[in-house]
């Protein structure tokens, strides 16, 4: 386990699991815990881990902004600016790298929890967690990807009353709008998340890490050139050995062992 104040990072095997642990702050985020997090997400990006699985500590996934730190610092704007860097240092890393982000919301996402929450490649949330953007009640405005990620996932429509109405969805609602993977009992989720790592711990990292390399192109692409990128990949995974281990398995009719 690395040694950090607010978040911990265990490695198991090819599963990485990093827990916001700040229980008595409603796991906010403050200078250090986006700092820590932007740097487990380094460390997590590497051939040796095939799936993150990030969750919260106590009753609450992340309630967003250390909104006291804010106050107190002598520069706020200067502040938040920096700890915004880190949380997108962070974000983009999960965003590029071959392993799997699997968030499992705990309980409440508000603000850049929230962003963080829906920022996963597989979301698991409890029964009892709920979703919240929460930044114009407090006169500021969304950071942490959300501006990026919720239309994509929404549509604008949809992102625009998160954001200006605040409105709470449960998480069978943000289920219901395509925000969640799964909704699962809260006493469940962490062996349903521990579940969906080791399957996804079984995978090809090299196949995932296209998956996502493509999705995030899809929209700034026209057909023609994102079909010339899925040509251009898929031939490149037909010739690495997980391509190859992959089709020879399947001719053989035997489970695959990727690398």
């Amino acid at each position: 386990m690395t040694d950090y104040q607010t978040i911990t990072l265990e490695q198991s095997g090819r599963i990485a699991r990093i827990t916001l642990n700040r229980p008595d702050a409603a796991n906010g985020m403050n200078a250090t815990m986006t700092r820590e997090l932007a740097d487990a997400a380094s460390r997590c990006d590497n051939d040796a881990t095939k799936v993150v699985l990030l969750t919260g500590s106590g009753r609450f996934f992340c309630a967003g902004g250390d909104l006291k730190e804010f106050a107190n610092a002598a520069d706020r704007g200067a502040h938040v600016k920096g700890v915004a860097d880190d949380l997108h240092r962070a974000i983009s890393t999960f965003a590029r790298m071959n392993a799997v982000l699997i968030t499992a919301v705990n309980g409440t996402a508000a603000g850049a929890g929230f962003s963080l929450a829906v920022s996963g490649d597989l979301v698991l949330a409890a029964e009892s967690a709920s979703f919240t953007m929460a930044y114009t009640r407090v006169g500021l405005s969304p950071d942490g990807s959300a501006s990026y990620f919720l239309p994509r996932l929404i549509g604008v429509t949809r992102t625009k009353e998160l954001m200006l109405t605040n409105r709470t969805l449960s998480a069978q609602e943000a289920s219901q709008w395509g925000l969640v993977t799964e909704v699962v009992p809260d006493a469940e989720l962490a062996d349903r998340a521990a579940k969906l790592a080791d399957q996804m711990a079984a995978t090809s990292a090299g196949s995932n890490g296209t998956v996502k390399s493509l999705l995030a192109s899809t929209f700034k692409n026209g057909i023609e050139e994102q079909m010339e990128l899925e040509a251009r990949f898929i031939a490149v995974r037909a010739n690495c050995a997980d391509g190859r281990e992959g089709v020879d398995a399947f001719l053989a009719k035997r489970r695959p062992e990727f690398a």
